[in-house]
């Protein structure tokens, strides 16, 4: 393993933030590394998981289900949301020690919608095990987590059939 863990975020308004976070978990698992996936805001129906379930040294933790909008939530639905992803953050930092490399897809967005406490994810951060890799996404990221981060690559959108009112089409932009 390596000396250090390094944090990655891939953050903006461009397509790919999940593309790249699930190519480093496929790469890292090629090598062998133990790749833990949480991801913030989704069911458990990306497409991504179907593949990532099927290799023997990735760990897909299980979303809640059903997903709703946070545009969508009321307060209490909101609050629940929040309660749910800090209790779900707190149990990963109990259970990502043996592994060597962790992504929490949308944990960024979770935060800007506050639906996830920044200052829990930024002590986690700061306090993870020795040698884990962590990989982050979202749209807006502060800058404390960009201080804190090792690479950071924002995704902008030039073009994209969604400004024409197309549709996301499953397999490609889910």
């Amino acid at each position: 393993m390596m000396d250090t863990g390094r944090i990655h975020i891939y953050y903006g308004d461009g397509k790919g933030k999940t593309t790249a976070a699930m190519g480093q978990a496929i790469r890292a698992a090629g090598y062998g590394f133990r790749v833990l996936v949480f991801q913030f805001l989704k069911d458990n129906s990306s497409n991504e998981r179907k593949i990532l379930e099927s290799l023997s040294n990735v760990t897909c933790l299980p979303g809640r289900e059903p997903v709703k909008f946070v545009s969508r939530m009321n307060g209490d639905e909101r609050a629940e949301l929040r309660h749910y992803n800090n209790k779900a953050l707190d149990e990963i930092v109990k259970f990502c020690a043996p592994f060597d490399m962790l992504v929490l897809d949308e944990a960024i967005c979770a935060v800007q919608l506050q639906v996830l406490s920044k200052e829990k994810l930024i002590s986690f951060l700061k306090h993870k095990p020795r040698g884990l890799e962590v990989v982050l996404t979202g749209h807006q990221v502060s800058d404390d987590l960009l201080e804190i981060a090792d690479y950071v690559t924002e995704m902008r959108k030039i073009k994209h059939p969604y400004d024409l009112g197309k549709m996301a089409r499953e397999g490609i932009e889910y």
